[in-house]
């Protein structure tokens, strides 16, 4: 099954052989390349889909890389500026521990009959529970110090490469 992302699609499931949303005439593969396969988020903002990327005859394709595409369902201008920012910071980072998002991972979707752009994110899916879930699975056990200790080095090693990049520079 493929998903329609227009926000007043009414019916956004379609067969996985469609080209346009069968319920809104909307474009079903992104990008000429991006199949929606199913929703696995959705916030006050947006929505976060997992996708499926199509293979290319030509270009740069990573095909068979798990993706997510995030929708930004909010249209007002610091929305928008926040969502493009992320886009730009997240293009610029490169660590096991920040998905990765090509140059090209940010685009403008136009739903059909509609005059409202929808902003798109691509970026690499990293598999595995938020800490959340995985306490929850540990029935909220403690972990031990060993454990607590690498987390602590992996979060602040993540947080010296985005520092590195001068994205939270002050502003004076």
């Amino acid at each position: 099954m493929t998903l329609c992302i227009s926000p007043h699609c009414r019916q956004p499931d379609n067969p996985d052989t469609s080209v346009f949303c069968q319920t809104c005439g909307s474009e079903l593969l992104l990008e000429g390349r991006y199949r929606v396969m199913k929703l696995i988020g959705q916030g006050g903002f947006g929505k976060t889909y997992e996708v499926l990327e199509t293979q290319r005859v030509t270009g740069s394709g990573n095909s068979g890389i798990p993706k997510v595409l995030k929708v930004l369902t909010d249209t007002q201008p610091k929305a928008v500026e926040l969502f493009t920012r992320e886009s730009q910071v997240l293009s610029q980072l490169h660590h096991p521990g920040i998905p990765r998002v090509e140059r090209d991972g940010s685009f403008i979707f136009w739903p059909r009959d509609s005059q409202a752009a929808v902003h798109c994110l691509i970026m690499e899916k990293v598999e595995g529970l938020d800490l959340y879930g995985y306490m929850q699975q540990r029935q909220f056990r403690p972990i031990s110090e060993q454990l607590a200790l690498e987390w602590l080095v992996q979060t602040v090693t993540i947080l010296h490469v985005v520092h590195s990049t001068a994205v939270f520079s002050p502003r004076y």
